[in-house]
């Protein structure tokens, strides 16, 4: 028992120190939270002001390219909305972030193709990009489309001068490779970019398997190898290029924010209830 008059001993209060923890790891992780949202904004700048690729348009893909813009928005202003307003509303502000986040994931996932039957009815997914472009129908809009942008004179400008050897060095893009240009396995002599002359003696090479390609190429400018399946397959790599790099770069970002938005709710509640 204590003496009247004695000095009682007070309790330490454990409490405090961990309150403070809690305030220090919610000052960097908001921080943290707020840079994390800033690619998002960036990538809106690019949807909306990116010069869309030829011909993409009809496919609507501009209309998409959009649409995502414009919830990307959305997504960058209710997460940093929850991150200065977690205090006040925890609960409602996690809930009210993550169906935001899921459907950007979700997507995401589609843009990259993870599920390949599920993911032919969404735009621009990679089942339903190879739905489009092998349907004939669209097929006759995108080459006519491709052929008055003249990317194959484009092509013979730039290589005028360059010998059959350097041309075989350049580096082409997926469609000036597969349309203005025969099939490698066609054994074709070089003139310039868009004329080849076919071998008399041997039409094909041998050690390719046959190509049917080979028949559909024309020196006619107006036809070169916009019938063959390598100019389809051209235009089809460059779009999926594009539209699988933004679902990566949405899963990627939903998940880290997802993650970021997690610990931020568990520090707040934390805090909440150590003070």
């Amino acid at each position: 028992m204590e003496e009247n008059g004695g000095t009682k001993e007070e309790t330490p209060d454990i409490t405090a120190p961990k309150a403070t923890q809690a305030k220090n790891f919610l000052a960097p992780l908001t921080i943290f939270s707020f840079i994390l949202s800033l690619p998002v904004l960036a990538l809106v700048i690019w949807l909306l002001y990116m010069k869309d690729y030829d011909c993409e348009i009809l496919l609507r893909l501009p209309r998409l390219r959009i649409g995502i813009g414009i919830w990307m928005i959305f997504v960058f202003l209710i997460s940093n909305a929850v991150v200065f307003c977690r205090s006040r509303f925890p609960m409602p502000g996690l809930v009210a972030v993550m169906v935001p986040l899921l459907v950007m994931l979700i997507m995401g996932l589609a843009l990259v193709g993870v599920s390949r039957t599920e993911s032919r009815a969404i735009p621009a997914s990679p089942m339903w990009l190879k739905l489009k472009i092998h349907d004939n129908n669209n097929w006759n809009n995108i080459k006519s489309c491709i052929y008055d942008t003249h990317i194959c004179d484009d092509l013979v400008s730039r290589t005028s001068s360059l010998k059959s050897y350097d041309f075989s060095l350049k580096k082409l893009s997926s469609i000036e490779s597969g349309c203005c240009k025969p099939p490698t396995s066609c054994v074709m002599e070089y003139v310039n970019a868009t004329f080849w002359e076919k071998e008399e003696d041997e039409a094909t090479d041998k050690s390719y398997p046959y190509d049917r390609d080979c028949e559909s190429w024309n020196n006619d400018q107006s036809r070169l190898c916009y019938n063959c399946y390598s100019c389809r397959q051209g235009f089809l790599t460059t779009l999926q290029r594009k539209w699988t790099r933004l679902g990566i770069f949405l899963v990627v970002m939903a998940i880290l924010l997802v993650i970021a938005h997690l610990l931020l709710f568990v520090a707040t509640m934390w805090e909440r209830y150590k003070d």
